[in-house]
């Protein structure tokens, strides 16, 4: 090794430090990092016990929407889950061909079609729903139940 070549290589050995822990304390300190964590946890193991029922995420919450509000329209679904209107169609179609809703005229705005789960739409979602409390049980299962009631009321702040 070259005289400059070996004194570069002993100072950036002195400016090394070996972690023996990590301080996360400052990533700890941020709400979007813990929000993000605690979604991580969560979905990964929705999207394992989901994969059953076929279903994403947004297909649950979009389905969901549609079992507890028979007839709401796609202008309705946008607004409630902020998608865009061009990637609920491709969705809404696919959902229609697996035989899971279907569309019919909205009784006051002849422009729109309501939606409404088949009976194989409420079927799965029954047993989607039931995975979904499972698992948010599951989930939750550390915070006492007043604890994960104000969870909930916090983050629902943040977004509504």
């Amino acid at each position: 090794m070259a005289p400059s070549d070996a004194s570069a290589h002993a100072d950036a050995s002195r400016g090394a430090a070996a972690v023996d822990q990590v301080d996360t304390s400052y990533l700890e300190g941020l709400l979007g990092y813990n929000a993000r964590r605690a979604s991580l946890a969560i979905i990964d193991v929705f999207l394992q016990r989901m994969a059953a029922h076929k279903l994403r995420p947004v297909d649950f919450s979009v389905l969901s929407l549609i079992h507890h509000n028979p007839g709401i329209t796609s202008r309705q679904l946008c607004g409630a889950l902020s998608l865009q209107p061009p990637n609920l169609v491709g969705m809404l179609n696919t959902h229609e061909r697996r035989g899971l809703l279907r569309r019919q005229p909205h009784p006051s705005d002849g422009r729109a079609l309501g939606l409404h789960l088949s009976a194989k739409g409420r079927a799965l979602m029954q047993q989607a729903e039931q995975t979904a409390s499972e698992l948010e049980a599951e989930a939750a299962s550390r915070l006492r139940p007043q604890e994960r009631q104000t969870l909930m009321r916090l983050l629902r702040k943040l977004y509504a």
